[in-house]
């Protein structure tokens, strides 16, 4: 599911280091990966949230539940820094239609 999308002029390949760098500092454990797209993968408990451009030309918030309490803290410090796009509903995926 899609929680938020952020909004950025510049391609999400030249905004994937700075994206990457901001995450990894207020989060502890932080997987990521750049390989035609664009993903990062944050994790603390049982919670994961991904940041990726999988399905969109930008990044987009997601987690597979919508009962996951670390999507809103990411999207809360995702705010304080890029603008942020967030869906009143989460969005299904092409793959969860």
């Amino acid at each position: 599911m899609i929680f938020a999308e952020l909004n950025y002029k510049e391609h999400y390949d030249d905004f994937h280091q700075s994206l990457l760098e901001y995450v990894d500092a207020h989060f502890e454990r932080v997987d990521s990966g750049h390989q035609g797209d664009s993903w990062i993968w944050i994790y603390e408990g049982e919670n994961k949230v991904a940041i990726d451009t999988f399905s969109s030309m930008k990044h987009q918030v997601k987690s597979e539940t919508r009962q996951n309490s670390l999507v809103q803290k990411v999207i809360e410090i995702l705010q304080r820094k890029y603008d942020l796009v967030v869906y009143s509903e989460p969005r299904s995926e092409g793959h969860e239609d």
